[in-house]
């Protein structure tokens, strides 16, 4: 496990390697057959990740459930759709209160742009150093993914008016959530890197 970021060690404190394929065509050249076996083998190199895994996973821990749900839809390997609903939930409560009140048709449409906008900063952000690219870079490629995930149709007239301050508003409430996820986890890293 490399502790390069907080992002990419939640990611791997929840992964779990399994042996490698050189060790698989190894035993092919030793015994001449594929032979299947229902356990691993555990070496140092998986006792260390096991022991790194187990401090990054008590941080991950100590989170809020709101918090701790966003970072597993965004870094874990085995995020759930109920984190990904959670996240949606809080990613769009905590824009809703930082904006002016919206009328219930508004607010309706206002779930399925902020969900988008979770799915955009998602992509952006995996891998562990925010080096994607993102998905949906102009108004009509945003629109046009709302209307064919959701059917949600979304009118192009008044774009900057209606929608443009709402997404910039999920990008920072996105940003501010990422950070306060992932304070534990660099805590414990540099924890780690001190006691290294």
């Amino acid at each position: 496990m490399k502790l390069n970021s907080a992002r990419l060690a939640w990611h791997d404190a929840l992964y779990t390697p399994w042996d490698s394929q050189g060790a698989h065509v190894e035993q092919i050249g030793l015994l001449g057959c594929s032979v299947q076996k229902t356990e691993k083998s555990v070496n140092s190199r998986h006792a260390m990740h096991q022991a790194l895994s187990g401090h990054i996973q008590h941080a991950i821990c100590t989170l809020p459930a709101a918090l701790k749900a966003f970072g597993n839809h965004m870094y874990s390997p085995l995020a759930t759709d109920d984190d990904k609903e959670e996240a949606e939930e809080v990613l769009f409560m905590a824009v809703y209160s930082m904006g002016p009140k919206m009328m219930a048709k508004k607010f309706i449409k206002a779930r399925y742009v902020a969900s988008t906008v979770l799915f955009r900063y998602r992509r952006m952000h995996q891998g562990g150093q925010s080096e994607g690219i993102d998905p949906l870079p102009t108004p009509e490629a945003f629109r046009g993914w709302i209307f064919a995930v959701h059917g949600v149709s979304l009118p192009s007239e008044n774009w900057g008016r209606e929608w443009e301050g709402f997404v910039a508003r999920c990008f920072d409430a996105c940003n501010d959530l990422d950070k306060q996820a992932l304070v534990p986890v660099s805590r414990c890293i540099n924890v780690m890197k001190e006691a290294a």
